[in-house]
């Protein structure tokens, strides 16, 4: 079944216009759904919404409320609220455009696919792809889309055009509050070579394929594990969450960056890499279950 656009539009430039369809780049991964049941009975808990001193109250009854001060509320029917919402405004104007470099990358929130409404859009649509292209620069402007407006950056992506909503300005932290406690120092310039070294020898082609959720793989390893024991706890590793100890001198960091350019592995793909010693148990600890080990093999590839 083919996909549906979630809008149609065009984009503007100047004085032309090409007729275009948006599609989701992206969708939902894997995950697991968990529930809330009530352990005795086994059931799932449902929730009733309540107002204090009064009980339970009917959906009708609801409304949407924005709190003004402690306790005092603007109430909005969804009446309101709908004619507030901007009416889908099917022309996206490219009204500047920037160095691909320009925008940084916590800017960036969600992807879509822009392909030419018709035949006739087509000629139109691969000109605008390949003048961005070619004079490496991102199209910027606003969108309306589902009651919503967006700040989109638009770019070239194979014969097509990927289009990115932006996130505001006011919904990005400033990064200097959270860096400001890091000191001038410069590194040391061996151990500096050693981790540019490290980095040249992991360098290769990035392939999202080579990389999965091992929490999901782990999370379903031990739920399969759940319905073998019938319900029974699955013991884990003791030392699957000890703390990893805080060594901070510069020995062993020296140390540990020599150890990993020792242990080769180059940035090919996940099979291609050593498989790593597990380390010396301590006798004091008893030894893990054969469950914890299986879970611990699903969460590796």
């Amino acid at each position: 079944m083919a996909a549906r656009p979630i809008w149609r539009g065009q984009i503007r430039l100047a004085l032309v216009s090409i007729p275009v369809e948006l599609y989701p780049a992206t969708k939902s991964g894997a995950s697991i759904q968990f529930h809330q049941v009530h352990e005795p009975s086994g059931k799932r808990i449902k929730y009733e919404k309540v107002v204090p001193g009064i009980g339970p109250v009917d959906r009708d009854e609801i409304m949407k409320g924005y709190e003004v001060s402690k306790g005092h509320y603007v109430l909005l029917d969804p009446e309101e609220i709908e004619k507030v919402k901007l009416e889908s405004k099917k022309t996206l104007d490219l009204v500047q455009f920037v160095d691909v470099g320009d925008i940084d990358a916590m800017y960036f929130e969600k992807p879509y696919y822009v392909a030419p409404a018709d035949d006739l859009a087509e000629d139109a649509f691969i000109v605008l792809r390949d003048a961005l292209r070619k004079s490496k620069k991102v199209g910027i402007g606003q969108l309306a889309m589902r009651g919503q407006e967006y700040v989109v950056a638009i770019k070239p992506c194979g014969r097509g055009i990927l289009l990115e909503t932006l996130r505001y300005a006011d919904e990005v932290h400033k990064a200097n509050s959270y860096f400001r406690e890091i000191g001038d120092s410069k590194p040391d310039e061996d151990m500096l070579d050693l981790a540019s070294m490290l980095i040249e020898k992991k360098t290769g082609k990035f392939d999202a394929s080579e990389f999965h959720n091992r929490y999901i793989d782990a999370l379903k390893e031990l739920i399969k594990e759940k319905q073998k024991a019938k319900g029974e706890k699955v013991i884990q590793d003791p030392d699957a969450d000890a703390a990893p100890p805080k060594g901070s001198n510069v020995i062993d960091l020296m140390a540990a960056l020599k150890k990993s350019l020792e242990a080769g592995g180059g940035g090919g793909a996940a099979k291609d890499k050593p498989k790593a010693k597990p380390a010396p148990r301590s006798k004091a600890r008893p030894r893990s279950t054969g469950t914890a080990k299986k879970k611990a093999a699903g969460g590796r590839k």
